[in-house]
């Protein structure tokens, strides 16, 4: 497949937290037009925002991809569907959030879609299986993830816990 390359943030909290990202990243590599080439590790993480609730799993994927960015929003959006997201308070659990976090070095600022995604410079549940899978990413307002200064707030709290997730044909 001929096309560009996009990472997929993942995270459960909800349930059979390791379950649902594997079936998250076997929905994604079926979508026509959507190849996964790699996973981060898994890392466990506390939620950031929302009300008191269960400790997230959170992982990266990389994607190779026809799609042009909505198509590959909407995809993601019909992986969340698929699995029975519900979408109620904001920052709340969920069983299954799939983000489109970049789309190469493409940069959007619309409404309903912005690249890359506006809120992952400060989130270290994003940077750090991020940085595995890609050392310099591109990040919102041009910059990139080496021109960053992580301070320990951004690491703390961001456990390995389990391998990269198996990536289906």
């Amino acid at each position: 497949m001929v096309g560009v390359t996009a990472y997929l943030g993942l995270g459960s909290n909800l349930g059979d937290r390791l379950a649902n990202l594997a079936r998250a990243a076997r929905l994604l590599a079926g979508q026509p037009g959507v190849r996964v080439v790699r996973s981060s590790r898994v890392y466990e993480t506390e939620p950031v925002g929302g009300p008191a609730q269960p400790d997230y799993l959170n992982a990266v994927l990389e994607a190779e991809t026809a799609l042009r960015p909505r198509e590959l929003l909407a995809a993601c959006l019909g992986v969340e569907e698929a699995m029975g997201r519900v979408r109620g308070e904001r920052w709340g659990p969920r069983v299954i959030d799939v983000d489109l976090l970049t789309y190469d070095d493409l940069e959007v600022d619309e409404p309903d879609l912005v690249l890359p995604h506006p809120r992952m410079h400060e989130r270290g549940f994003v940077l750090i299986p991020l940085a595995e899978l890609d050392a310099d990413p591109p990040l919102p307002g041009g910059r990139r993830l080496s021109t960053l200064r992580l301070g320990p707030g951004m690491v703390l709290g961001v456990r390995p816990s389990a391998p990269p997730l198996e990536i289906g044909g």
